[in-house]
């Protein structure tokens, strides 16, 4: 049975086409939830943050010194022009962060100041404390005298009230994924919670007699399952919440009992392995009898074979990746990875109107020739560089077999080349998609 949504069969699908069939699977973001900030860190925005007041909140110093006001040289004078700055200026208050200034300057008076003080009123230029020298003079009276003024322009280590954020700008748009600086940011508008994307809840497991859990002993003929932690990881990487749900054994039976059980708790369901045109492959039969079978074909390298559809009564989507270790992490990166970002209303590259439903990609030129086949994406494993003169540089990173996950760990990006392409020449440029690393 075919999605109704589109009727694609088993024929053999380009890559954003079969992007935008997976994407198809749902509607639009999941909920929103309220997060103290403290909680929100990798969490995608679910409304837009507005400014509710200058950022900062009145102009102030940006570093330690005196506040004074440039003087006017034949009516006001303007921009950062030289003027004739008086060498000395007589220090009459202390001004430190967190204090309300007592009031205007008098001409010739200036005011001690901190960083992130407040200027008083008529102020608009700080000279900063290492060009300057305190002179007592009579009567208790303080003097200031500046080093060199004619280095002195107007406007200076000033931070404008905001020149941050204008109160009523807008901060961050929705879909605005919550690192280190967004999260400063949202505390630099007074927010102690923000509303956030309900996190994704994918199920995940691997499927294959021949699967053994990592930890247990190996029998002959066996491999360890290193795929449900590759995903796993990728997910969670991706903003999901992970529901493990162990290896199944290649029976129909239990593959359609794991699909019931995974559409009742998750918004996605991911499965590894079991999805060619082998025998023993019985999950596209099992998704086939629980939901709707969309495609499992497409022209790419690694991960042609890759099932797709809806399950149970409410169409929690599905997605059945390759067995082979590349091939899963892949596909799950062209498929999955949209997805989520999907669900989350995740944009790309904070821009508003631009969701993130494709890999980022950047151009580089290629170090050395590299082969494909024409009708088909293949996508290397490669690593990519800044040469001398700051141009982008890529090389594969050997041998590119889909079950060499050794590839994936050297790697910084995929190279993907276009299904028009039957190979690359050394200094042809080549789209990359650069791959999530810590340093």
């Amino acid at each position: 049975m075919t999605l109704s949504c589109f009727e694609l069969g088993e024929r053999m699908l380009a890559v954003e086409e079969a992007r935008e069939a997976v994407l198809s699977l749902v509607a639009g973001p999941l909920s929103a939830e309220s997060l103290p900030l403290a909680l929100a860190h990798g969490r995608v925005l679910a409304e837009d943050a507005v400014s509710p007041h200058d950022v900062p909140q009145c102009t102030n110093a940006a570093m330690d010194g005196i506040a004074v006001a440039w003087p006017a040289q034949g009516g006001e004078a303007s921009g950062l022009e030289k003027s004739a700055l008086p060498s000395r200026f007589r220090r009459v208050v202390e001004i430190h962060a967190g204090q309300a200034p007592p009031g205007p300057l008098a001409h010739g008076e200036c005011a001690g100041i901190t960083t992130g003080a407040p200027l008083p009123p008529g102020a608009d230029t700080v000279i900063m404390s290492e060009q300057l020298a305190d002179e007592a003079g009579a009567g208790g009276v303080r003097w200031a005298i500046v080093d060199t003024p004619d280095r002195v322009r107007r406007g200076q280590n000033v931070r404008q009230a905001g020149e941050d954020i204008a109160r009523g700008a807008l901060a961050l748009p929705a879909g605005t994924r919550l690192g280190a600086a967004e999260l400063g940011l949202l505390a630099s508008l007074g927010r102690a919670e923000v509303a956030v994307a309900r996190r994704p809840r994918v199920a995940l497991f691997s499927t294959g007699d021949e699967v053994t859990a990592p930890g247990q002993p190996l029998p002959e003929a066996s491999i360890y399952d290193a795929n449900r932690y590759s995903l796993m990881a990728l997910a969670a990487e991706h903003g999901a919440e992970v529901l493990d749900l162990g290896i199944l054994p290649d029976t129909r039976d239990a593959i359609a009992d794991a699909l019931s059980r995974a559409a009742n708790a998750a918004d996605l369901v991911i499965t590894s392995g079991g999805v060619s045109v082998g025998d023993a492959d019985h999950t596209r039969a099992a998704l086939a009898a629980q939901g709707e079978l969309g495609f499992w074909k497409i022209a790419m390298r690694p991960g042609r074979p890759l099932a797709c559809g809806r399950l149970g009564p409410h169409g929690v989507p599905f997605l059945g990746l390759p067995g082979n270790p590349v091939a899963a992490m892949v596909t799950f990166l062209q498929f999955a990875a949209p997805l989520l970002a999907k669900l989350q209303g995740r944009l790309q590259g904070r821009l508003p109107g631009r969701a993130a439903v494709a890999p980022p990609r950047w151009v580089a030129v290629v170090d050395q020739a590299l082969t494909s086949r024409t009708g088909r994406v293949d996508y290397l494993r490669g690593v990519y560089r800044c040469d001398a003169e700051g141009r982008l540089r890529v090389a594969g990173t050997g041998a590119q077999g889909s079950g060499i996950l050794s590839s994936m760990v050297q790697a910084n990006c995929l190279i993907e080349i276009a299904a028009d392409r039957a190979a690359v020449a050394a200094g042809e440029a080549v789209t990359i998609q650069p791959l999530f690393r810590y340093p």
